[in-house]
């Protein structure tokens, strides 16, 4: 007995020891525990079971293969194993042939007359696991005495096996969201998300769909501001290459002596400056996408090098010697007519036949009138979320506006447009004085009406008058003696600016 005892304590005393020893790293600590106990207990198998939602899972164990490890699943109150993580009690089976709740869920080929102990394991009161042992059949005073012992090793591994299930439980939210914001992603630039019915960009979803789950390389084409990065994400996330990096660059916003850095990384001392190794961006997206904002404004140099690139996909980094290979789809963007560059020796006609692969044409907005005032809803929802405002529509006479002006910034100033008048609306409405000068004006954004020229002051005074009197005509029904007192003017001046302005209160009375 005396012996027995002793061992006990040596058990106890090693796995204390183990905890102090590993009580940060929760995986070494269960395999120093279960070694411990294989060697002193003389144990067959062993399993730690986690609780997690409504079932025990084995999360750690010793004589079990992965595959058997991964079929140990349990529900509470299933088996040996689901009943003490349910009771809280320990169990012992004498022989587990002779007994039919032992489920053998992980299909383990066990000899005769083996004897299964299943502890639960308890922290703060609460149930969080199991801990359990396959032993030689004994009598059932020896199996008693593993019993205890497996509850006091139980015991004191409570709190690192606490660390082990919160770890996994964040790790497994950390999936969740991450395959949830992945999911995000896909539908946020899938072109059923691109706003847009008119016929030209409906062309575009056509394109997108055809080219998406090939590798074929895309040159996207358009006006600044129309949206190019938007279709190169698009096709991203319909492609096989989905759940792999979008690394995008902007050529035109480099410097022409760090877009070759940019791209392929450098090697340390390269250059002044380089005090360390930078990886580019065609290793960032290997296996992804790589998109090339503005690839005409590459130097021919740059250009040589892209080129080789796409023919061998192998590159070096700058200051380096080691070739690297990259599995990288190319999608390249411009605003640049790149045929005139071409012939003005600006541009290698090589690689335009590389990039012009697969060409799809983005319309400007100009040429898209019908998109514009879903554009509007969908930028006046948008901004309405971000800054918690409450502006339901636009106004007719800005509308007007909206679908008058030629847009020469494309869908992005439409986009800081709206965001502009939202945040200076006050009432519910954007009206048309809460538009830019430059659409009151008609004149390009960055028209100024500090230059006190009569013409826009004319204009402004007009716009913004109309706007008023057509509003105070919409909340009185057409009402013109109404409109006139809550405008404080009379009617004979009401009927002058109305004539003045073309507005005609029978048309805005059945709106």
């Amino acid at each position: 007995m005396k012996c027995q005892d002793y061992t006990e304590l040596d058990i106890i005393h090693h796995v204390s020891h183990t905890i102090l020893m590993h009580k940060k790293n929760v995986d070494l600590l269960m395999n120093e525990i279960f070694d411990v106990l294989q060697k002193d207990m003389d144990l067959k198998r062993g399993a730690l079971t986690l609780k997690r939602d409504n079932s025990l899972i084995i999360e750690a164990s010793i004589g079990l293969s992965g595959e058997e490890k991964s079929r140990g699943h349990y529900k509470i109150g299933e088996g040996i194993t689901g009943r003490v993580g349910e009771t809280g009690d320990s169990v012992i089976i004498q022989d587990i042939s002779k007994e039919p709740a032992f489920l053998a869920r992980t299909g383990t080929k066990r000899s005769a007359r083996t004897a299964f102990i299943c502890v639960p394991i308890k922290y703060q009161g609460e149930i969080i696991g199991t801990l359990s042992i396959d032993h030689v059949a004994e009598n059932m005073e020896v199996l008693n005495r593993k019993r205890r012992l497996l509850e006091v090793v139980a015991n004191i591994t409570a709190e690192g096996v606490a660390v082990l299930r919160t770890e996994i439980e964040e790790n497994d939210h950390l999936k969740a969201e991450n395959m949830r914001l992945k999911n995000q992603l896909e539908i946020q630039y899938r072109p059923d998300n691109i706003i847009g019915n008119c016929k030209s960009m409906n062309l575009v979803y056509n394109m997108i769909n055809q080219v998406a789950k090939s590798q074929a390389t895309v040159l996207i084409r358009g006006e600044s501001g129309t949206g190019k990065e938007l279709v190169a994400r698009a096709i991203h996330y319909a492609s096989p290459r989905r759940y792999k990096p979008f690394v995008s660059v902007n050529c035109a916003a480099l410097p022409e002596n760090l877009i070759e850095s940019e791209l392929f990384g450098h090697e340390k001392g390269a250059f002044t400056g380089a005090n360390v190794l930078r990886v580019g961006r065609f290793e960032l997206a290997n296996e992804g996408t790589l998109f090339l904002d503005e690839i005409g404004d590459i130097s021919i140099p740059v250009q040589v090098k892209l080129l080789r690139v796409l023919q061998e996909r192998t590159f070096e980094r700058v200051g380096g010697s080691l070739t690297l290979k990259t599995n990288v789809r190319i999608i390249a963007a411009t605003s640049r007519n790149l045929e005139d560059s071409i012939k003005a020796g600006k541009f290698r006609e090589d690689l335009y036949y590389r990039l012009n692969v697969f060409p799809i044409m983005i319309p400007a907005l100009k040429d898209r009138k019908s998109d514009i005032i879903l554009l509007a809803e969908h930028f006046l929802e948008k901004y309405n979320r971000l800054y918690s405002k409450d502006v339901m529509r636009i106004s007719a006479p800005a509308i007007n506006m909206l679908m008058s002006y030629h847009w020469p910034g494309n869908v992005r100033e439409l986009e800081n447009c709206i965001e502009r008048a939202l945040l200076v609306s006050s009432s519910g409405v954007i009206n048309a004085y809460h538009l830019p000068p430059s659409l009151q004006t008609g004149k390009e954004s960055h028209t100024s009406i500090i230059k006190e020229d009569t013409a826009d002051f004319k204009t402004l005074v007009s716009s913004f008058e109309k706007e008023l009197i057509v509003e105070e005509l919409k909340n009185t029904k057409g009402n013109i003696a109404a409109t006139a007192r809550n405008l404080k003017t009379t009617q004979r001046i009401l009927h002058y600016k109305m004539q003045r302005l073309e507005i005609e209160p029978e048309k805005i009375s059945k709106e």
